[in-house]
């Protein structure tokens, strides 16, 4: 069963931050198009953006590195006013923690944490202004709950967006803006595939999820698409897993 269809999201204009090169942020991009949004796609790379174009023509282009806070004020400032915001842009650098350095950590903070923050006080002042209200979805990660090995940085940076995402959500609440944020397990991407198809390193990460596998693109796109709709509208302010069960255990 399909639970999205054509016209769920009729000429709503969404914003879409991470969307063309990520799959998890493409797959979704296209499928909110599919549901009838009027998507505006953000990302730093001019050939992603055109790629994702050739695929659906109705999908407005941004390109800007969310991590230069005046160039994203400036990209963004004429996008026109925006219902739907999902802030999916992320950057990664595996280090171990004594490894860490100071250039990572900046630029994993830049965009995976002030980004999402710069990005929701442009977009929800224009729903606050407007009265309108709206739905915000930060994408964060099992990795915000779960310490993993040589992820201190990263891990840092998921725990940060589920806290920003709990105090948007208090903030902006008053003003009927929902904020969410979806929190996925491994997911089956080209690189998830490529970083986990060995059955020995995959076997500790398995053996804590009660379904037995990862999740699929599919599973994220649909979860992301569920916070952004009416379908939730008494949702907000919750850090919701997609982990076929790993928090559970």
């Amino acid at each position: 069963m399909k639970p999205f269809s054509e016209g769920e999201f009729v000429r709503e204009p969404c914003c879409y931050c991470g969307a063309a090169r990520n799959r998890i942020g493409r797959a979704t991009a296209l499928a909110l198009a599919r549901c009838g949004a009027e998507v505006t796609a953000v990302s730093r790379t001019q050939a992603d953006l055109d790629t994702l174009m050739q695929e659906c023509a109705s999908i407005t282009p941004v390109c800007v590195d969310l991590a230069d806070w005046s160039a994203t004020e400036a990209a963004l400032q004429d996008i026109g006013p925006i219902d739907l915001l999902v802030n999916n842009a992320a950057y990664a650098n595996l280090q171990p923690f004594l490894e860490v350095t100071p250039d990572q950590f900046d630029r994993s903070f830049s965009v995976n944490v002030k980004a999402v923050l710069h990005v929701s006080q442009i977009v929800a002042r224009g729903m606050k202004a407007r009265g309108s209200g709206g739905s915000i979805v930060n994408l964060s990660s099992q990795a915000s709950k779960c310490a993993l090995r040589d992820h201190a940085v990263y891990c840092a940076t998921k725990g940060a967006v589920d806290m920003l995402t709990k105090v948007m959500a208090l903030e902006l609440g008053p003003h009927k803006i929902r904020v969410n944020s979806v929190n996925p397990t491994v997911v089956m991407t080209k690189m998830g595939r490529l970083g986990w198809s060995d059955p020995e390193k995959a076997k500790a990460m398995m053996s804590r999820i009660p379904l037995g596998r990862f999740a699929e693109v599919e599973d994220v796109v649909n979860s992301i698409i569920f916070m952004l709709s009416d379908k939730s509208n008494m949702t907000n302010g919750v850090t919701l897993p997609v982990d076929g069960g790993f928090l559970a255990c």
